[in-house]
């Protein structure tokens, strides 16, 4: 069991991870200024993660980078595991205790809380959730997988209080909670499953164990928040001792509670009314995004909000970086950075959400998964810029059977822009969905689509630039 804080001065604390995200940043700052000592162990080197490390040099803290050594696992009273560590690590086989910055917190909090998980739209539905439920409780907190540790607002969280905390949690997240018995959501919502980190998991069987975990210690006075549309929701619903609210894209049969889309608006049906909660037009393209909010919706009626304020807030709502995030429009061609869509589901659904022409820059690193309505949708985009990787090669042949022209693969995300950019015309949507992971060619997703804002910025800055030029006389 986790020592509370009062335990925790002297204490020697292994940070395995400091990351790039900020859950290792978190832990770090949480024990070192709590007077544990603590140690850094991280397989980067310095140099990539310095601009961490330039935020705790004030601190008496231990490194070592690039690589693990047994020894700082074996004389830890605790080890502060990433989640992307797998849990048959050798050298976490060798610490006394481990523990997450999440198992932290929640040993630590006294809010209720709002967990979140599934494969693709839990960033989209907890930042839609907090968007709306803020205005009415500004105190609430938003953490988790989102790249927000807990442990950043933690102090705020150690008093009773009606004011919930949302997290969003991954599959990886929730398997490191496993019989710890301290996830005990007041909501919890499973937004969709779809083959997923199928590189980590020996069977999509397991990935649907850890995201069940979400509601396994859920008490019965509580909601589980599900699809009605897929085997997976339905096989949650059964399962669960909670009270259940559905999700679909279709109106839900008369005798079910739950949310659903109706004429491209969305209504929710509980204690025998049904009412509106989200109006027909929203600021997200997409079924899905329509989905994505659905779930916020359900959420939000839970927390005692009313239907017109709910759907009120969530036609604000302007979505959230990386996910179908418009950056910008140029001569007439609009831009949208889509660097969260890992899987090639994700790229196949941003497709479907546009009605013009699209041009898709895609491809990466493979992590094993499957291509269904990949396939289909591949033949959506008038023109598709393939960047290099693994997963580019298992595309290629579904573009080549689609005839969808294609250009690349190309060694960096700036001669795709470019090369997209110089094709594309007025009317045109450009969007980077890869469709698959950022490593080998970036740190990781966000940096990915922080180098595609950047990119298209500049072109947008000298657009803007040759414009007022061409007017001088």
């Amino acid at each position: 069991m986790f020592f509370r804080g009062e335990d925790i001065p002297g204490k020697k604390v292994t940070i395995m991870g400091l990351g790039l995200h900020g859950g290792g940043l978190a832990s770090t700052l949480f024990f070192v200024s709590r007077g544990a000592e603590v140690t850094v162990t991280d397989l980067r080197s310095r140099e990539v993660l310095q601009p961490i490390l330039d935020k705790l040099k004030k601190y008496p803290i231990n490194y070592t980078l690039g690589r693990h050594r047994i020894e700082d696992f074996l004389k830890a009273d605790l080890v502060i595991k990433n989640p992307a560590v797998p849990p048959d690590s050798p050298y976490l086989k060798a610490a006394k205790l481990v523990e997450t910055d999440i198992s932290v917190f929640l040993s630590l909090n006294k809010r209720p809380v709002i967990a979140v998980t599934g494969s693709k739209g839990k960033s989209t539905t907890v930042s839609a959730v907090y968007h709306v439920l803020k205005t009415r409780l500004p105190e609430t907190k938003l953490g988790g997988n989102i790249t927000v540790s807990p442990l950043t607002f933690v102090d705020d969280c150690t008093e009773e209080s009606c004011t919930p905390v949302i997290l969003e949690l991954s599959s990886w997240q929730l398997a490191d909670l496993k019989d710890k018995g301290i996830l005990k959501p007041k909501t919890a919502a499973i937004t969709n499953i779809m083959p997923d980190h199928q590189n980590r998991y020996t069977s999509m069987a397991d990935y649907v164990a850890d995201k069940k975990l979400i509601y396994r210690d859920i008490p019965a006075e509580s909601c589980l928040i599900c699809s009605y549309d897929d085997r997976f929701g339905r096989e949650f619903a059964a399962e669960t001792k909670s009270r259940v609210f559905y999700v679909s894209s279709h109106p839900l049969p008369e005798n079910l509670e739950g949310v659903f889309l109706e004429d491209r608006a969305g209504f929710i049906r509980t204690d025998g009314k049904t009412v509106k909660v989200l109006p027909e037009k929203i600021n997200l393209p997409g079924v899905h995004n329509r989905i994505n909010l659905l779930y916020a919706a359900a959420i939000l009626y839970r927390e005692g909000m009313k239907a017109e304020d709910i759907a009120e807030g969530l036609s604000r709502f302007t979505g959230i970086p990386h996910r179908m995030e418009k950056v910008a429009e140029i001569h007439g061609a609009a831009w949208y950075n889509d660097s969260a869509a890992t899987i090639p589901q994700a790229t196949a659904a941003a497709l479907k959400s546009f009605e013009g022409p699209v041009l898709l820059i895609c491809g990466g690193t493979d992590k094993k998964l499957q291509f269904e309505d990949f396939d289909k949708a591949v033949s959506i985009p008038e023109k598709i810029y393939l960047l290099e990787g693994s997963a580019t090669d298992r595309m290629l042949p579904f573009i080549k059977s689609a005839g969808t022209p294609f250009k690349g693969p190309f060694s960096s995300l700036k001669e795709a822009v470019d090369s997209a950019c110089k094709d594309s015309k007025e009317g045109d949507s450009i969007i980077l969905s890869p469709g698959a992971t950022s490593f080998g060619m970036f740190l990781n997703e966000f940096d990915r689509g922080d180098q595609f804002r950047k990119m298209v910025k500049e072109l947008e800055d000298n657009t803007t630039l040759q414009n007022k030029n061409s007017t001088v006389p």
